[in-house]
C-alpha cells in the first residue's frame, strides 16, 4: 500500500516499526463549544500530522501504540477520514483526568469526544472495522483479545483515507511509535466484537 500524508512531519521507518514526529499543538478536533468556567476545552485544529493510505471497501486495521505520556490529550491514533468536516480517529491517549486511555471522537462537522477503557502501561493495540459506512474501535492490551470503545456510522464514500495520526493538542510533542501494522481487506462477520 502506498501512504501519503496530510500535515507532512518527520518519519522514521524500521522494519515493521514506524516512529512519527507528533509536532506542538497539533491535533484533529472540531470544537462546537464557545466557553467553559473550568478544564480545558480542546481547540478546533487539523494540522496532526496524518500518515494514510486510501482503501475501497471494508477492511480491519491493527496497529500497536505507544509514547511517552507526557502532556494531556498526547495520542497516537488511528483514523479514517472522509474529508476534513467526516472522520472519526481512535487514540491511545494522556486523558484530561490523568489517565492512559482508549478515546475516540467522530467528526460530523463538529466532533464529539469520548473516553472510554483507563490501560495500564504506555503500549496498547487499537483496531478499527468497516462494513459498508459502519465503524468500529476496539482496544487490546495484548494483541490477541480485543474490546469494543465505539460502533459508529459515517457517511463515506466507497475509497477513504485510513492511517496514523500522531497528536499533542497541549503540549511540545514528541514522537508517536506505530508497530505491527496490517490493513486486512476483508469483512468482519460481528463488528461489535471485531471478528
Amino acid at each position: 500500500m502506498e501512504f501519503q500524508w496530510l500535515n507532512q512531519s518527520k518519519i522514521r521507518q524500521t522494519g515493521d516499526r514506524i516512529e512519527i514526529l507528533a509536532p506542538a499543538k497539533t491535533d484533529f478536533f472540531c470544537g462546537g463549544i464557545d466557553a467553559c468556567e473550568e478544564g480545558i476545552l480542546p481547540e478546533s485544529l487539523c494540522n496532526a500530522p496524518y500518515y494514510y493510505t486510501e482503501v475501497e471497501g471494508d477492511f480491519v486495521l491493527r496497529v500497536q501504540v505507544s509514547h511517552a505520556f507526557q502532556d494531556t490529550y498526547d495520542s497516537a491514533s488511528v483514523m479514517v477520514m472522509k474529508d476534513e468536516t467526516c472522520w472519526a480517529k481512535c487514540c491511545f491517549e494522556l486523558t484530561d483526568f490523568g489517565t492512559h486511555a482508549a478515546v475516540s471522537v467522530v467528526t460530523r462537522g463538529d466532533s464529539d469526544d469520548a473516553n472510554g477503557c483507563n490501560l495500564e502501561g504506555n503500549t496498547a493495540w487499537l483496531q478499527v472495522c468497516r462494513v459498508g459506512n459502519h465503524f468500529a474501535f476496539h482496544y487490546s492490551a495484548d494483541g490477541e483479545h480485543y474490546y469494543m470503545m465505539r460502533y459508529f456510522h459515517l457517511p463515506a464514500l466507497p475509497v477513504i483515507k485510513v492511517g496514523l495520526l500522531a497528536q499533542a493538542p497541549t503540549g511540545q510533542g514528541g514522537i508517536r511509535v506505530y508497530e505491527h501494522l496490517t490493513i486486512e481487506k476483508k469483512t468482519v462477520k460481528n463488528i461489535r466484537a471485531g471478528k
